[in-house]
């Protein structure tokens, strides 16, 4: 007998003033299975998924739920429904205590008194967490635990709710390796009890790993529906971006050039601890390490943003003192956070605001006033340099993709001219196709003899674009390798030993 599916989305369509977000989209989820929800940054995903959460009223289709129609009109409607959400960007609150958050909007009530049943929502919330394999105290303040337990709460709170249907949202883009073994195997174990899980995640290795089907999206429309075990991930690839995507990581041959930057016995509390390495001009210079290995505070007391205990830093030869990003950015270096929504960008600005918010003396004329004109000449020039999709320049940055919020950022401080460029995590949370357009725009500035140094969480990424590799662990450079002799294994053997 045909396995019938537990929700069913058919011809979704969506309209916002003068774009199509989704065109007749389908999406079928079975329960006890995991539907990857696949598509770059922009085709729809996330649009999709605000309708089916009721954040969002779709303008045309239907939805099923458990074969009977549904209109979601908002939040509690779908919630009642049994749709929960886990979002990139974790909802839990730092100040509430473990049992508090997971009832937050659903809190248990004393008959007889009116009065918070405290002691029931801890045991419950207990019982919960334990079924799902974790023993965290419900009593202690969410802000203590780290992002993966906080990840556990959002979906005991999902379960409390006697959640049917689950759409986890990139969920393991701030996790580290063990904590994301324990998501899969929390997934497992919601599949055993006939939930159906939507997973949307950039990361096509995972796809493999933990889905049962996927469906792709592409520019707001429905691309098509597979077996995870009958389809490659090139194919997958080719599906997102409607193109073949013949070489993922290209690569530039380049003569290096001379020492650019060089850091000797650099330290900073117990995180960097004699950090010495050099970086040449026309050099891409990986930075590889398992989470907390001091890789991007290394990059911080580079940059000024931490002050260093001790050390020397030497730009082209010449020692030079750096107490701010202020001096970092005279001197020539501009760094990239892995965090860009928090440190890389001003949402609320338009991309033109952003792109010469660091550089705004170069367009000063007489009596320190702006000239828009040269401003905006070098801003279109620089969208269509890096191929920014956005409709003009005064487009809000916020109202971009991923990948071209991150090209903004990379436009921002190029237009500076730097001599050195720190790139922390550059593609993390884009899609394959912007991936590919990022390490092209990095070729780029390699071949013009910039020195860049990226710091990387995705070997392939590390592996594919870099001349040479630095290894850290807890805080130290515990290996170099050349990109000729440069493995996973040798990578990852460096990234545990001292």
């Amino acid at each position: 007998m045909k396995k019938k599916p537990l929700l069913e989305m058919v011809n979704i369509s969506k309209f916002f003033p003068g774009v199509k977000a989704l065109q007749n989209v389908n999406l079928k989820a079975y329960g006890g299975e995991v539907m990857a929800l696949l598509g770059e940054n922009g085709a729809g995903k996330s649009t999709l998924m605000k309708v089916l959460s009721g954040v969002y009223k779709k303008d045309q289709g239907q939805i099923f739920i458990e074969e009977k129609e549904v209109n979601i009109s908002g939040i509690k409607e779908a919630e009642s429904l049994g749709v929960a959400i886990i979002h990139q960007e974790l909802s839990v609150i730092h100040n509430l205590r473990v049992y508090e958050n997971i009832f937050l909007g659903n809190e248990k009530i004393n008959k007889f008194f009116g009065k918070l049943n405290k002691s029931e929502m801890k045991i419950k919330s207990k019982e919960m967490l334990e079924k799902i394999g974790y023993d965290i105290d419900t009593d202690i303040v969410a802000g203590e635990l780290n992002v993966g337990e906080m990840q556990m709460i959002e979906i005991v709170k999902a379960i409390s709710k006697n959640s049917k249907i689950i759409i986890m949202d990139e969920p393991t883009a701030a996790l580290t390796d063990v904590e994301t073994k324990k998501l899969f195997q929390v997934i497992k174990r919601l599949k055993s009890e006939g939930i159906a899980i939507i997973y949307i995640s950039h990361r096509l290795d995972e796809i493999f790993e933990i889905c049962d089907k996927v469906t792709v999206l592409r520019d707001g429309k429905y691309i098509g529906e597979e077996k995870v075990k009958n389809v490659t991930k090139d194919e997958l690839i080719s599906m997102m971006v409607g193109r073949k995507l013949e070489e993922q990581f290209p690569y530039i041959e380049q003569k290096l050039g001379e020492s650019v930057l060089k850091v000797e016995n650099l330290c900073w509390r117990d995180k960097v601890k004699n950090v010495f390495f050099e970086a040449r001009a026309g050099e891409i210079l990986g930075i590889a390490g398992l989470m907390g290995s001091g890789r991007t505070e290394t990059a911080k007391v580079i940059f000024g943003e931490y002050k260093k205990d001790s050390g020397n830093i030497f730009i082209e030869g010449e020692k030079v003192s750096i107490n701010s990003p202020k001096d970092a950015i005279e001197k020539g270096i501009a760094y990239l956070s892995e965090d860009r929504k928090k440190e890389g960008l001003v949402l609320g600005m338009s991309v033109k605001e952003n792109m010469t918010l660091c550089n705004l003396k170069k367009y000063e004329k007489a009596v320190k006033r702006i000239s828009k004109k040269d401003e905006c000449i070098e801003v279109d020039e620089y969208i269509n340099k890096l191929s920014i999709k956005t409709p003009n320049r005064n487009q809000l940055v916020k109202n971009l993709s991923g990948g071209n919020q991150q090209k903004v950022i990379i436009a921002k401080w190029v237009m500076i001219s730097p001599k050195i460029l720190i790139i922390d995590e550059p593609t993390r949370g884009i899609d394959v196709g912007a991936k590919k357009e990022i390490y092209e725009v990095l070729n780029q500035l390699k071949s013009m003899g910039k020195s860049i140094i990226i710091i990387s969480s995705d070997m392939p990424e590390i592996l594919g674009i870099s001349d040479r590799i630095i290894v850290m662990h807890q805080g130290k450079i515990t290996g170099e390798i050349s990109r000729k002799e440069a493995t996973q294994e040798k990578i990852m053997k460096y990234a545990v030993e001292s």
